[in-house]
């Protein structure tokens, strides 16, 4: 069974809109400083995300296109992800870049029907409100694997 994913895109100009406009600025030069700092960091698009899995409560298989593979370690995992009809919501705040565990505000909710409009967007990524009761999970490291590492993972637990 593939997982679903839901992004939530909130606006940076709910407080003060001069503050929130400096606070998206500064968040946006940052995430562009810290890549090209560090040219092999792991950075992706929201959009790129087509599905996911979890070996175990504690880590994540994220599927980027087609072929790329990404691991999420979680700091405190839910057991609710091995639940078969669960769904990420990722929250998404100024850029829709994903360059490292910090830009990932994730959350695991149940599926129950309501809110949820399965398909939508990029190759069954849906796009919502979201449904059920919303648990968060917090990002402790953002990991692209090799192919050798991708190949290494047990074929149920491929997002791609």
């Amino acid at each position: 069974m593939k997982h679903r994913v839901e992004i939530v895109r909130r606006s940076a100009l709910g407080g003060g809109v001069l503050a929130g406009v400096a606070a998206a600025l500064i968040g946006i030069a940052g995430q562009a400083s810290a890549a090209t700092d560090n040219p092999s960091a792991p950075c992706f698009f929201i959009t790129q995300w087509q599905g996911w899995k979890a070996p175990d409560d504690k880590t994540l298989y994220l599927g980027i296109n087609l072929h790329d593979v990404y691991r999420v370690d979680l700091s405190a995992g839910s057991p609710q992800l091995m639940w078969p009809n669960v769904h990420l919501i990722s929250e998404v705040r100024g850029s829709d870049s994903i360059c490292s565990a910090i830009d990932l505000q994730l959350y695991v909710a149940e599926d129950n029907g309501a809110g949820f409009r399965n398909g939508v967007g990029f190759n069954g990524v849906g796009f919502g409100t979201g449904s059920g009761f919303r648990v968060p999970l917090i990002a402790r490291k953002l990991t692209k694997l090799t192919p050798a590492e991708v190949a290494a993972i047990p074929p149920k637990y491929r997002p791609n």
